[in-house]
């Protein structure tokens, strides 16, 4: 018999959404140039921050978002293919492997541009582009626009299972990351939530954290 229960907590869920805003802000501005530029960087350090808070939360937060409950290795992966593998709430063994790819290449992306220069007319260039020679900086820039690529990939990617998870399988993932709820058998355990002063107090020491290094260094 199903039930519903609560799979993702309001942090992550807080996180997923800010970080779709963000980075439809963050392509938007970087294809129109130019004043636009000052906007695409204040939402790069903004995703900087988003960033370093899921790290932190994927280590000392809520249960389904801890990479350790989620993250496994090959075995439980080809379990999964097989159809051998044991559900539970939360990520399955391939979407912890898309969780892991888009935050390692969005983690280079926002990294690589605060090295970037404004190529067109040196106003816009990312917060430590001081740090490194022109040339360096232009190198990078040229990697950071062709790394988005991979970006539309992966997003592509992950929207096309999400709509196969829709289609084949029944499963509303939009509307469990929406509300944090998502239908399980009746033997499926609840998991367990920490408490939200922790998830903003995660977040001031990222914002921090992102702060010092772009003023500090």
């Amino acid at each position: 018999m199903e039930k519903s229960i609560k799979v993702w907590d309001w942090p992550t869920r807080l996180f997923h959404w800010s970080l779709v805003v963000l980075f439809g802000g963050m392509w938007f501005t970087g294809e129109q140039g130019g004043d636009w530029l000052q906007y695409h960087i204040w939402s790069g350090e903004a995703i900087a921050v988003l960033l370093l808070f899921r790290l932190i939360w994927g280590v000392i937060g809520s249960e389904t978002a801890r990479f350790s409950q989620f993250v496994k290795g090959p075995a439980a992966i080809r379990a999964y293919l097989q159809g051998k593998w044991t559900p539970r709430p939360g990520h399955n063994p391939l979407g912890a492997l898309m969780v892991l790819a888009l935050l390692a290449v969005l983690l280079v992306q926002v990294g690589s541009g605060l090295f970037a220069t404004d190529v067109d007319s040196y106003t816009f260039d990312g917060p430590l582009a001081r740090l490194i020679s022109g040339e360096l900086s232009e190198s990078v820039t040229r990697f950071h626009k062709l790394l988005f690529n991979l970006i539309l990939l992966l997003v592509g990617l992950h929207i096309a299972a999400i709509v196969a998870y829709r289609v084949i399988k029944k499963q509303n993932l939009v509307r469990a990351m929406l509300t944090g709820y998502q239908a399980a058998d009746g033997q499926t355990p609840a998991p367990y939530f920490r408490a939200w002063q922790l998830a903003l107090l995660s977040l001031l020491l990222s914002g921090g954290g992102v702060y010092l290094l772009l003023t500090r260094l």
